[in-house]
């Protein structure tokens, strides 16, 4: 909540006010199944895109893997195939989330897509012409990745701007299932075509599909966005407000350090996927990139099995839980893999490593979405992706390097054993007890008005006389205010207590600039406008706290 103000006339209860540019909210269908939010025409039509970019993603991963596995035989290398595509959303997620809250979001969401157009054009330029080496191909791989870096971060804002919030869950469980449905269609479409034509038609296909996925979406018409009388956030200011936001709300806190432990550990199956391949090869019924294909369709299927029945595991088990249980039956399939003698056991485990990946990490990204308000959405769900990444980023070449050492069944076994220990010290310093705010815009107060405002920072001084026999309570209430101002982007705040008089208090807020203090007005949530009330029950006067603001002078 921004600083107090003679307050409008109230919201009526439960109602929603809608942002400036946000799509009209769609009449919200029962959510009587995964499949609901398909009956939205555009989450439809968007959901298709990212099916058909995903099974892009995975031909291209699929290809050069198993490229990689004929230009070297070093694990490490191989590994770091894995690395060069998922580093690059650790580095560049939380610009590209800036971008996505500042930006028109159907542009930039088209730009991305023939990004990652371009890219593929490239790779199958380089393969063509016989000019692929393994360095040539981490560094395209990793230009892909920055394609994917920009992408995602804009679709997890979209989503929620386009399905009603009850069907949030159930929409990106949905998300998942596009990518694990692309897991499977992805790897047999490119095992298959290695098989048969050769590695570069698989690169072809990739293309193909990448632009004619960009064209797909240039039919999608979305609500030009009112422009904001304040202008567009400034990049760098945009950044540090998304950290800041990240960094004070104790729930997203929670949600990250969670994820990089899940990831951290359950992304060694797929780093080493290749190379566990070649481990069955020649003692099954499936042979050669057959074997690497069949073991990542089986992880897909089991995500999709897992989507099936998300509703009842939610209600089955609470959010803790659910991440606890999914990261135990993730080490548990990842050391059966590493043991499995023959495989049948391998693809059993596979799809176990699947539904646990898919449940553990809709839980995860359903909390994250749950802890953001629209106006920093994507900024926020950057943070989450780049958490995803960074884990699996980190792991993917560390689990490399233990094979290198050792072998690949220890390392799949000393990764589920790391990545339980390190969730079990995850869920007992980050605890995640707080309950969920309304997070919804809230016009409360009206911002201040000032005919010359001056260059420089913006100082609000908030002036309350307490009871000092409340003091302690207070003090303890006036830290969520903390937390609330930093979020909405104030440089600084502190708490000044008179030494002469003992019951007068005064909140102090920073801000970067005038223009930066009207936006904090604009990010107000009716859970802000609460905290508001809360504070004000300890003011003891009957006028409201007054309120001083200054310009910084040099």
């Amino acid at each position: 909540m921004p600083d107090h103000q003679a307050p409008l006339p109230p919201t009526p209860p439960g109602r929603i006010l809608e942002e400036p540019g946000a799509a009209p909210a769609p009449q919200a269908p029962k959510p009587d199944s995964t499949w609901a939010p398909l009956r939205t025409p555009t989450f439809r039509l968007l959901w298709s895109v990212t099916l058909v970019a995903n099974i892009c993603v995975w031909m291209n991963d699929v290809a050069a893997a198993w490229m990689m596995t004929s230009l070297t035989t070093s694990p490490v290398l191989v590994a770091l195939v894995q690395t060069a595509s998922t580093l690059p959303v650790f580095l560049l997620g939380l610009p590209s989330g800036a971008l996505a809250d500042i930006l028109d979001r159907r542009r930039y969401f088209i730009f991305t897509q023939f990004w990652v157009a371009i890219v593929a054009v490239l790779l199958c330029a380089a393969v063509a012409l016989d000019a692929m080496s393994a360095p040539l191909l981490l560094a395209l791989t990793f230009a892909n990745g920055i394609g994917m870096a920009m992408r995602w971060p804009v679709f997890s804002a979209l989503i929620p701007e386009v399905v009603h919030k009850p069907l949030l869950p159930s929409a990106m469980a949905l998300n998942a299932v596009a990518m694990n449905a692309s897991r499977i269609v992805g790897p047999l479409v490119a095992g298959a075509i290695i098989a048969s034509a050769g590695t570069l038609w698989v690169f072809v296909l990739n293309a193909l599909l990448s632009i004619v996925a960009g064209f797909i979406l240039l039919r999608w018409q979305r609500e030009q966005a009112a422009i904001n009388p304040l202008g567009r956030e400034r990049l760098p200011s945009a950044m540090r407000v998304g950290l800041q936001f990240v960094k004070e709300s104790p729930r997203m806190r929670a949600v990250i350090a969670r994820t990089v432990s899940f990831f951290f550990m359950s992304t060694a199956i797929m780093a080493l996927l290749p190379l566990t391949a070649k481990r069955f090869d020649g003692i099954g019924f499936i042979s050669g990139a057959g074997v690497f294909t069949v073991l990542l369709a089986s992880m897909g299927a089991g995500a999709i099995i897992g989507a099936m029945f998300l509703p009842r595991i939610r209600q089955a088990l609470p959010g803790e839980a659910l991440v606890l249980t999914g990261t135990c039956l993730q080490a548990a399939a990842t050391i059966g893999v590493a043991l499995a003698p023959n495989l049948p056991l391998a693809i059993v485990c596979m799809m176990i490593a699947g539904l646990s990946l898919l449940s553990t990490a809709n839980t995860l990204g359903v909390k994250a979405q749950m802890a953001l308000p629209n106006w920093v959405r994507a900024r926020g769900m950057s943070a989450y992706q780049m958490s995803i990444m960074g884990g699996m980023a980190l792991g993917s070449a560390l689990w490399g390097k233990i094979a290198s050492l050792t072998s690949v069944p220890t390392s799949l076994i000393v990764a589920a054993i790391t990545g339980v220990l390190c969730m079990l010290v995850v869920q007992r310093v980050f605890l995640d007890r707080q309950a969920l705010e309304d997070l919804s815009p809230s016009k409360a107060w009206e911002p201040p008005k000032h005919s010359q405002p001056e260059e420089g920072r913006v100082v609000v001084h908030i002036e309350f006389i307490i009871n000092p026999a409340k003091s302690k309570r207070f003090r303890t209430l006036m830290q969520e205010s903390r937390r609330s101002r930093m979020r909405q982007g104030a440089l600084a705040w502190r708490m000044l207590h008179s030494m002469e008089r003992p019951e007068r208090y005064v909140e102090e807020i920073v801000d970067e600039s005038w223009i930066e203090h009207l936006r904090r007005f604009d990010r107000v949530t009716a859970a802000d406008v609460a905290l508001r009330e809360r504070k004000l029950a300890f003011h003891v006067l009957d006028t409201p706290p007054r309120v001083m603001r200054y310009f910084e002078t040099d």
